[in-house]
């Protein structure tokens, strides 16, 4: 079968996503690809994220809400149902660009030598602003991998792999990786031999927001990455981000008293406590010293 013509398998894990949801859903259906197969896997949502998805259900192969052990386990009930010949996620405040399946499958016929294709993706603000673009280099091979969190990364929504892929890397998300759960996956097929091609096309785009695990956990993201990429080799180019963690945390541990001490934030505590509403995004992001 031509590679044209092969099943491509979308999965969107998802969890209280309901204000983002319709837009990945729509731009996955808005592809017209005629051998998609699209999967949708919610954890169990408590917002309106599962009546959003009702609303498209004729067009999925299959969905499902359940409670479920985050988005690895998620991807995993999805790619595991998933029959397709090529895969790919994306995350419920992720969207395609126009063509971006089609462009996919263009690569993997010019390059049927590749595991993987990456292409280019932009992350957007919450009023649509560009925020980053994110264009892969020529090349991707575990050596770039190891220097992913500087300037080596790409785009997760913005790539797609074969199934020979997914299964020369064990055919299986690691559940007890939360945050860099991708980069592990690419590291482990770039390990087993998987090749990459990439593009320049710009193939998809991610939504930046206060709730994005990747921006609410910025620093616990680059924690899990260097320790990814320790495990599978790179101690030796991981080890510099992990020392430069270590150094702005002994700042902030040995300056912190004197911080709280200073009369401005002492006169600004009122103020601030104002907008740290229990419960609420600002409430989570206040230091201990404003919350007594």
């Amino acid at each position: 079968m031509s590679a044209s013509l092969k099943k491509i398998t979308v999965v969107t894990p998802s969890f209280n996503q309901g204000p983002y949801i319709a837009r990945t859903i729509e731009s996955v259906l808005d592809q017209k690809d005629e051998n998609l197969e699209y999967i949708v896997i919610d954890g169990g949502s408590t917002d309106d994220t599962v009546a959003t998805i009702r609303k498209y259900e004729r067009h999925l192969t299959y969905w499902v809400s359940e409670k479920d052990r985050g988005q690895s386990h998620a991807l995993n009930k999805g790619l595991t149902r998933g029959t397709g010949d090529y895969l790919a996620w994306l995350n419920s405040d992720d969207w395609y660009l126009p063509e971006a399946l089609r462009t996919l499958r263009e690569v993997f016929v010019a390059q049927p030598q590749a595991g993987m294709v990456v292409g280019t993706g932009r992350m957007r603000g919450l009023g649509g602003e560009l925020v980053r673009e994110i264009q892969p280099g020529d090349e991707v091979t575990l050596q770039t991998l190891y220097s992913w969190m500087t300037g080596s990364d790409f785009l997760q929504p913005a790539s797609a792999f074969t199934r020979a892929a997914w299964q020369a890397a064990g055919g299986q998300i690691d559940e007890d990786v939360h945050i860099a759960l991708d980069v592990d996956l690419w590291l482990r097929m770039a390990r087993a031999g998987v090749r990459f091609a990439t593009t320049p096309a710009v193939l998809a785009e991610a939504l930046v927001h206060p709730n994005a695990k990747t921006t609410a956990f910025e620093d616990l993201m680059r924690l899990d990455c260097a320790l990814v990429i320790c495990r599978h080799g790179g101690e030796a180019v991981a080890r510099k981000t992990l020392e430069e963690m270590i150094v702005r945390y002994s700042w902030y541990r040995r300056n912190y008293e004197s911080i709280v001490a200073n009369p401005v934030l002492r006169l600004l505590q009122p103020l601030v406590k104002r907008f740290a509403k229990p419960g609420g995004y600002w409430n989570a992001a206040v230091p201990p010293w404003v919350k007594q």
